[in-house]
């Protein structure tokens, strides 16, 4: 019988600013982004047991919040036993020294929750090292200063005198890890690039599943593919990408790709460390972003993941919008509610946007849970997906073409099939992207089959 260890116990801590930016309409209020904050938290394993939240003109420069907000925390950690207090903003280096001088306990801030949610989720080796580069690059910056606890003399030969600090010591060997890091990670991308260039040469379109952490896009994965994704409450149960075969009603298949999950502000460590599984979106014919329809807050997820994806230079793929757990409404909508819906969330994204581009076929609400909208969802991938059409066709295969026609078994519809001589015959239905790649084997009239 195994035990599960503890979990640490956090206090959450907020700030909530009197004077907000004008154009800050469609970002959540300091109480909503707090919330958001315990999510990610329960996430990470912790048990959060009190929350703060501080009204201010402005941040204070040395510990964000004011000082006496210092003294009230360092008191009720030790009342509750605390194991760590949770900053719902990034701290700056000098905020997080004099924090943790002045609490007895951790402190992290947003970021450095949600890399360590990214540390806990990555199983591939190329997850794993994506979340290191950003955590070194976080850390990296936040070295300076930490006084003489990290700044002793080395030993032995070529380290006496005044020598080398350990601060300097480990700046160095940082730098020279984030290189090592970089290079594997440029290597896996060359890697990906290589496996694009051959999912191209066959006539495969790529659909890439984006949407904010937790609307359900590995629930949808699984029922559109079969597959057997991590679907999971929590925040950024899905970090490594996964790509199955996704077949359409016209019978074509394409390639669905199920990505990492978006988060307001998404440090830009994570976006530039995560650019190989961002490819995979930048590389797609087309998106389906996932919504959940009954999120309070589905209008400020839909502009965080527009923001996303323009920051990726994907803001102008087509899109459909797909609006989840449709089950949970009390009805469900009918046409003009969705149209309506897909405006108000575009309009939110981006307000010189009317939504005009996103109207029949553009939206669709559906069920991953109980499947309901996915035959409609699928018919309209087929409907915005490149044109491929069909056609019957013969084909003539040498014996020495056995990867051609094995293409063909594997892409087309194969009607007939007859061996006679030293060629084998077939009569199939096949796209007109796959009779390009087996051009040299179509024949223009009907073999006399004896």
């Amino acid at each position: 019988m195994t035990v599960s260890a503890p979990k640490e116990k956090a206090i959450l801590v907020g700030l909530d600013l009197n004077h907000r930016p004008s154009d800050s309409a469609t970002e959540p209020t300091a109480e909503e982004s707090l919330q958001e904050l315990q999510v990610l938290a329960e996430s990470a394993g912790a048990e959060v047991v009190s929350t703060h939240l501080q009204t201010r003109d402005k941040p204070v420069a040395a510990t964000l919040i004011g000082s006496g907000k210092v003294e009230e925390l360092g008191e009720e950690v030790k009342a509750l036993q605390a194991d760590l207090c949770l900053f719902d903003r990034d701290l700056t280096p000098t905020q997080l020294r004099n924090l943790e001088k002045a609490l007895p306990c951790k402190v992290l801030d947003r970021t450095q929750l949600i890399l360590d949610i990214f540390a806990r989720r990555a199983r591939t080796r190329e997850g794993q090292l994506q979340v290191e580069l950003a955590q070194l690059n976080y850390l990296l910056p936040r070295l300076t200063g930490r006084g003489t606890a990290m700044s002793r003399l080395g030993g032995g030969i070529g380290t006496r005198g005044p020598g080398e600090t350990q601060l300097e010591t480990d700046r160095r060997r940082i730098y020279r890890r984030i290189s090592r890091i970089e290079s594997d990670l440029e290597r896996v991308r060359r890697h990906r690039g290589v496996q694009r260039r051959q999912r191209r040469s066959v006539p495969l379109a790529t659909v890439a599943l984006v949407g904010y952490t937790n609307a359900g896009k590995s629930s949808l994965f699984n029922r559109l593919t079969g597959s057997e994704v991590l679907a999971d409450a929590r925040m950024f149960a899905t970090l490594d990408p996964t790509v199955r075969h996704l077949v359409l009603p016209s019978r074509r298949r394409a390639l669905l790709s199920d990505t990492v999950g978006f988060i307001r502000n998404l440090p830009p460590t994570l976006v530039k460390a995560f650019r190989a599984t961002l490819e995979e979106v930048g590389e797609s014919s087309l998106l389906l972003h996932v919504v959940d329809i009954n999120s309070a807050w589905a209008a400020e997820h839909t502009a965080q993941v527009m923001e996303v994806l323009r920051d990726i230079n994907s803001g102008q793929t087509a899109q459909i919008l797909v609006l989840n757990k449709v089950d949970l409404l009390p009805h469900p909508p009918d046409a003009p509610e969705l149209k309506a819906v897909a405006r108000r969330l575009l309009a939110s994204a981006d307000p010189t946007d009317s939504g005009s581009n996103i109207g029949e076929p553009g939206v669709v609400a559906v069920s991953a849970a109980t499947g309901e909208g996915v035959g409609r969802l699928l018919a309209m991938v087929d409907q915005l997906l490149p044109v491929d059409p069909l056609s019957v066709d013969w084909f003539e295969f040498p014996p020495s073409a056995g990867s051609q026609r094995h293409l063909l078994h594997e892409y087309g519809r194969v009607l007939e099939e007859h061996w006679t001589g030293d060629s084998c015959y077939i009569r199939a239905e096949a796209s007109e992207s796959l009779k390009r790649q087996l051009s040299n084997f179509v024949r223009t009239q009907s073999p006399v089959l004896l």
